[in-house]
């Protein structure tokens, strides 16, 4: 097996790997290698294109993570040890190059990430060894209709991160969330936007309702979010919540859906995904299951 080990602002080096030292979050100019690297493994790919996958009659990609049909004269394995933003780059490369059947493996910065989480590495003692010689476990590859891969988590807000959601967040063909925005924002708890995770397994995304905003300043206070906001929305009563503040981005659990897609369209849309912003807001985004999973090197036991 090829290790290629992309160390994204890591000190990190592992035994028997070739070792690139590559910025925190990697660009596509970066990466360059890894196309590289995919061809010299497997100069043709002789398996079904993406357009023929697609106009198939079948869905099997709409089922559990299947291990990639490739099977190079040697196997690949990319590692990256970094943050859920760097193994997010890494992957949208490889999406994008359409080179999924590379094996992936996670040593994450943060062991309590999303993505570590998502990948079951947050309760093991030697992430390090795993990422070398444990097995793959295709998981499920969410993508935005704009070509990223979420690694972790993403967020869909109102641009600027403290006003209510305006619009619609869909899940598959089930309402999330809606708010027109005749009525003015709320200030702790309301309608903020959704979060959403890669499942690993079919379908593909949970996605959960936002209750407070992404950005909260001020002291933080012993009342509840929404008591908060019974307190600044009855009259007299509102300077009880000058200066306070509340826990940013709680999500309400109780509200889960799981599908294969997450839709919106709305006013002033933020985008954040493994915490990196989108610069400019949009009226419309997309999250949805790729025809092609993850060949990744998760712990699937945890």
């Amino acid at each position: 097996m090829r290790l290629i080990h992309c160390a994204c602002g890591t000190s990190d080096i592992l035994p028997g790997a070739e070792h690139y030292a590559l910025p925190a979050v990697p660009t596509r100019k970066d990466l360059r290698f890894l196309d590289d690297a995919a061809r010299e493994a497997l100069p043709a790919d002789p398996t079904p294109s993406l357009a023929e996958i697609q106009a198939a009659p079948d869905v099997a990609h709409l089922g559990e993570p299947q291990f990639a049909p490739q099977q190079p004269d040697e196997a690949l394995r990319v590692i990256v040890s970094g943050t859920d933003a760097a193994l997010g780059a890494i992957l949208t490369r490889l999406m994008r190059a359409d080179t999924m059947w590379v094996e992936v493996a996670y040593i994450p910065s943060d062991p309590t990430s999303p993505a570590a989480v998502c990948w079951g590495l947050s309760s093991l003692n030697d992430v390090h060894s795993f990422a070398l010689e444990a097995p793959v476990t295709p998981a499920a590859c969410i993508r935005t209709d704009t070509g990223d891969v979420v690694a972790g988590s993403a967020s869909i807000h109102r641009f600027g991160g403290r006003e209510e959601f305006v619009g619609e967040i869909v899940v598959d063909s089930e309402t999330l969330v809606f708010r027109d925005g005749s009525a003015p924002s709320a200030r702790f708890h309301g309608q903020f936007g959704a979060r959403l995770v890669p499942t690993m397994d079919a379908p593909g995304i949970a996605c959960a309702p936002l209750t407070t905003p992404l950005i909260s300043e001020g002291s933080p206070s012993r009342r509840s979010p929404a008591q908060l906001e019974w307190l600044a929305s009855t009259p007299g009563l509102g300077w009880i919540t000058r200066g306070k503040s509340v826990p940013a981005g709680q999500t309400d659990g109780s509200r889960v859906l799981s599908g294969r897609a997450v839709q919106t369209g709305g006013e002033q849309i933020a985008v954040r995904i493994d915490d990196q912003e989108k610069p400019r807001p949009v009226s419309r985004a997309t999250f949805y299951r790729h025809l092609r999973d993850i060949q990744s090197v998760r712990n699937a036991q945890f």
